[in-house]
């Protein structure tokens, strides 16, 4: 077998930095507490906390624990790119950090398909929540996604400021201290990705709710509603702004915090409420029991003469009536009065004053425990797993995040601190139980014996305080289910008597006289793991019996509000069943969560606030000494420590030390156990400082492991020169190296490039043609894939042709043939380009040639294809008059005035008696046309009174004005010869505007002569012109015959 070890990238972003920095241990301590030389010394142990503190490097191992001290200011260290650097790297590889912790449990997971959890312990304010979102972010940006896991990896970190909001308040040691403790699940599919997740909270301090230490605020969520909640929300709840105005917020006398802004949280929360999946509805349920609240705090009672109570203040109990959803009476009733139920006879009793006020801070801190209990299951149902999606939840794995209080030592310790302090002892227990577990399977997977570990058993003091009949919980619940008067003081009595011989409980009786100066009668003194405790017994039985009165439970069962009809079931009235105390109910839960804890691989997280003042810098020894003692990590270090403080996996052992040996150097070919045992040989190991196991090699003392970085750190010049040698002829050879196959590549991708495109050609040059012969074949099939391509080539090609040969002038007739397939549009073309064409060759024509053409316009529109002479006479010029200016008299011209001679012509006049030829002159104005015999103007004729004009179909120039015969001034129709026939007609019908009143007789033409009597001319066609009289008194016209090409 040939090892070469891990490769590392020239950058170094994977280097071995856990071995590297030993080097610097004298200025930033040992990243592993497991390497202390002292590690039984706590003074050691808290000074290697401080030096790395002192460094901004907060987070340090003991083994497998890291141990987080609060820097109060951010670090760059949580970016994206940190979280792909300790992205699938082994746990010891790189520096301490909660990224590192969170991968190893992943991965764990991933290749061990085990259940895992994480245990984050620690004081208030010594950042367990921000340890736990870094966590749930590592897994949201890391693990593998979908759209819906997108989506729910949104739930789970938006469910943070949801329970922050309900379940978070500022105490005098954190402005953001987790008054409950949490339990998360995520769960995992086969890949790895989040698909679910479910929460479970554990005691809850509900005596927040009506009461708070000097300095202290209730829970967030009531702050934020008054600051951050608009107008019309705060009228609708019927609120006011002010916090002072509320009793349940003034007793600590703190309203506002300079570190937190409440409106700028209050959006935060109500854009995570709607990511979670709450709707509108619900959010405004949720807000009117966290009003009805306040409003509770604010109900006062009168006390009368026979000592009753009774409510005076009736406007807040309306407010609270409806925020609630009851009925108002009977909401005064239950908080004025109990019902007593004996011998199956109930009873109602009056509440005097105390009591009163009892049962009103009783209601409020039910209502809120139970709607933060619903806020819960509702974030439980949007990150539950939902089987249409992953049809089956069995291959899941899971991750729980245990987020849990720390050891309390309070001025004033009660029955809050006793649980919390009860739930770290269990934990004490498990963890020394788990670790002791986890280094004997490691010890036994290795094949080293195991050695017997010295170490306190607190289970002791677990005994003292659940065991059955014995135990403080047990005693505790007798003395509050003892008939009679029962009191704190006999709770205290009781427990002297039972317990007064045991060694970890003391009282102010059982005490010497030295202990008994500083306790006082009502406190009684555990011995815990983590120091003493005095506890002070006044309110441990009522805070133990947290009963609610059944009348109160049975008004709020009828409330409207279906958050609370959800959490105060009618069952739970029907019920007459003593409910469990609550110290036997953490106890059962915190009996499951051990359960939960034992089934899985676990990992710890322990938390360490530097100063009680929340500055940055400031390392606090008392403080910190405290906290090292509460959290048993100097006992955690000896269980450590008790065998072998260094073990690695023999590939990275003999990956970072084989320079030191030359057997190693630079590779060694062979077994990794038989080159490790070649390298300590060399390094000169004595039997009794290491151990082989069977994957991993064991170094008892950290003087040992130290010496041999020592050794290596003299060897890095000699390595480093031989490394710089080494690559630089690496370097050059794989310069040329890389050189020559670029050029050979640059070679083949040309002559590959150029042989490409010349078969590319020739198949698109085959394909063409195919595509050519085979639209031939179809051409006259309709328009089908086998045809497209010729037919749109010869479309092509068509109007290419037509382009180069389009017609020149409006005369040119010639067109080139189009393809079936374009003859419509060929002769839309056509269509469009003639007009063109004769748009064009309009906008040319000039102002005289144009008024020609309108008369021949008109003129063809009259004569065309009617008379012979047409095309004689439309083929020559029209003339503006056929006469010239001399030839008109000037007395003519003087009688007509301002009418101004348009056109003049010379004609010749039938008489209407013998049709006798007479030469005369006639001339057109704008209005009407005159006849001239020499000077005198022989008749008028208007254009308005003329009724048409009649023409022959032959070639003569013969034409008929028709007068109307009512007129007698007019001497009947007027027939005249001219040789300009069809331009005369022509701008005479132009001129009068009849142009549609002329007529074209083939035979004769009929006329009205004087007194109403017709006259006839004839027509006929003859070798020459000739106007005689014929039969019947008929003038005869012969018309020559026309020549028509």
């Amino acid at each position: 077998m040939r090892y070469h070890g891990r490769e590392v990238d020239v950058e170094g972003r994977m280097r071995l930095v856990m071995e590297s920095t030993l080097t610097a241990r004298d200025r930033v301590g040992v990243q592993d507490f497991v390497l202390l030389e002292k590690y039984n010394s706590e003074a050691a142990f808290i000074e290697n906390l401080r030096r790395r503190f002192g460094e901004n490097l907060v987070y340090t191992y003991i083994g497998s624990v890291l141990v987080s001290v609060n820097p109060y200011k951010e670090l760059e260290m949580y970016s994206k790119q940190q979280m792909e650097r300790y992205r699938g790297v082994s746990f010891y590889e790189i520096s301490p950090h909660i990224y590192a912790l969170a991968d190893n449990t992943y991965r764990a997971m991933r290749t061990e398909r085990k259940d895992q959890c994480i245990m984050i312990s620690g004081e208030s304010g010594a950042g367990k929540t921000e340890a736990s979102k870094k966590i749930l972010l590592y897994f949201a940006v890391t693990c593998p996604i979908n759209e819906h896991m997108a989506t729910l990896g949104d739930c789970l970190l938006q469910s943070n400021p949801v329970l922050e909001a309900f379940g978070n308040a500022k105490t005098f040691r954190n402005d953001n201290s987790s008054r409950f403790g949490k339990y998360m699940d995520v769960q995992f599919d086969f890949r790895g990705a989040p698909v679910g997740g479910h929460i479970l909270n554990y005691l809850l301090e509900k005596s927040r709710v009506v009461h708070q230490n000097q300095g202290e605020r209730n829970f967030h969520i009531f702050y934020q509603l008054l600051e951050g909640g608009d107008d019309d929300l705060l009228t609708t709840l019927a609120l006011e702004r002010n916090p002072q105005s509320y009793n349940y917020l003034v007793k600590g006398n703190c309203p506002r915090l300079s570190s937190v802004s409440d409106k700028k949280n209050w959006k935060v929360v109500m854009k995570a409420l709607s990511v979670v999946g709450f709707t509108e509805e619900e959010v405004q349920k949720l807000l009117d029991i966290i009003a009805s609240v306040l409003h509770l705090g604010n109900i006062q009672f009168g006390e009368g003469e026979e000592g009753e109570t009774y409510i005076t203040t009736e406007t807040q109990m309306t407010n609270l009536a409806k925020l609630l959803g009851v009925d108002v009476s009977a909401l005064g009733e239950a908080l004025t009065h109990k019902k007593l139920t004996a011998k199956g006879e109930e009873m109602i009793s009056a509440l005097n004053f105390e009591q009163a006020m009892s049962t009103r801070d009783a209601l409020a801190k039910a209502v809120y425990r139970r709607t933060f209990n619903w806020l819960v299951e509702k974030i439980n149902q949007s990150l539950a797993l939902k089987e249409e999606i992953y049809h089956s939840g069995k291959g899941c794995t899971v991750i729980g995040l245990l987020d849990i209080y720390g050891f309390e030592v309070l001025q004033h310790n009660s029955f809050e601190q006793f649980c919390i302090n009860y739930c770290n002892e269990k934990l004490q227990q498990l963890f020394i139980e788990l670790t002791l577990r986890s280094e004997q399977e490691e010890y036994e997977t290795e094949g080293i014996a195991w050695e017997t570990v010295q170490y306190f058993d607190n289970k002791i003091i677990c005994d003292l305080i659940e065991e059955k009949h014995k135990g403080i919980i047990s005693i505790l619940d007798e003395e509050c289910l003892r008939p009679g008067e029962t009191c704190d003081v006999s709770l205290l009595e009781k427990l002297e008597d039972t317990l007064g011989g045991h060694p970890h409980f003391v009282t102010h009786k059982l005490a010497n006289g030295k202990t008994r100066r500083i306790m006082s009668r009502e406190e009684f003194r555990l011995l815990h793991y983590a120091g003493e405790v005095n506890y002070n017994v006044d309110g441990f039985l009522d805070k133990n019996n947290d009963l609610l009165n059944r009348n109160l439970k049975e008004v709020m069962c009828q409330s409207d509000n279906q958050i609370l009809s959800h959490c105060f079931r009618r069952k739970e009235v029907a019920d007459h069943r003593r409910p469990e105390m609550a110290a036997t109910h953490f106890k059962n839960s915190l009996m499951k969560l051990m359960e939960i804890l034992k089934s899985k691989e676990p990992s710890y997280v322990r938390c360490i606030k530097p100063n009680d003042a929340k500055q940055p810098g400031r390392f606090d020894e008392v403080l910190v000494r405290h906290q090292v003692k509460y959290l048993g990590l100097m006992e955690n270090l000896r269980v450590r420590r008790a065998g072998f403080a260094y073990r690695r996996r023999f590939e990275a052992f003999l990956q970072r030390y084989k320079p030191l040996c030359p057997e190693t150097w630079p590779n060694w070919h062979g077994g990794l156990a038989d080159g490790v045992s070649t390298l300590v040989n060399h390094l000169g190991y004595n039997a009794e400082e290491y151990k082989l196991g069977r994957s991993k090699i064991f170094i008892r003392f950290p003087k040992t492991l130290f010496r041999t970085e020592d050794a290596l750190e003299a060897k890095r010049p000699e390595i480093a020169l031989t490394l710089q040698t080494s690559w630089r002829g690496y370097r050059e050879r794989a310069k040329f190296q890389r050189i020559r196959r670029a050029v050979i590549t640059i070679q083949s991708a040309w002559r590959g490039m150029k042989a490409r495109r010349r078969a590319k050609r020739r198949r698109q040059a085959a394909e063409l043609i195919r595509k050519l012969i085979k639209g031939f074949i179809y051409r006259h099939e309709e328009y089908c894939p086998e045809n497209e391509y010729f037919l749109d080539h010869v479309r092509c090609s068509f109007l290419k042709n037509l382009r180069k040969n389009l017609p020149k002038s409006v005369l040119d007739r010639n067109w080139p043939t189009p393809p079936p397939s374009l003859v419509e549009t060929s002769e839309h073309l056509q269509r469009l380009h003639r007009t063109n064409m004769v748009t064009k060759y309009c906008r040319r024509v000039q102002p005289e040639w144009k008024k020609q053409m309108m008369q021949k316009v008109i003129a063809s529109e009259i004569f065309k294809d009617q008379k012979d002479s047409y095309p004689q006479g439309v083929g020559r010029l029209f003339l503006d008059s056929r006469l010239e200016r001399e030839q008109i008299n000037l007395k003519v011209v003087q009688t007509l005035g301002n009418d101004k001679v348009q056109y003049g012509v010379s004609v010749v006049k039938y008489d209407r008696r013998g049709f006798k030829p007479r030469a005369r002159q006639l001339l057109l104005t704008n209005t009407f046309a005159v006849l001239i015999d020499r000077t005198k103007i022989k008749q008028r004729v208007d254009y308005a009174a003329l009724r048409g004009i009649s023409v022959s179909s032959l070639s003569d120039g013969m034409f008929v004005l028709h007068m109307p015969n009512e007129d007698n001034k007019q001497k009947g129709d007027v027939v005249l010869h001219c040789n300009h026939v069809i331009e005369l007609v022509t701008k005479l019908a132009m001129m009068a505007s009849k142009v549609n009143c002329v007529n074209i007789s083939p035979g004769s033409i009929r006329f009205l002569l004087a007194r109403g009597k017709e006259g006839i001319i004839d027509f006929v066609r003859g070798p020459e012109l000739k106007v005689s009289k014929g039969k019947r008194g008929h003038l005869l016209v012969i018309a020559p015959q026309t020549n028509v090409t």
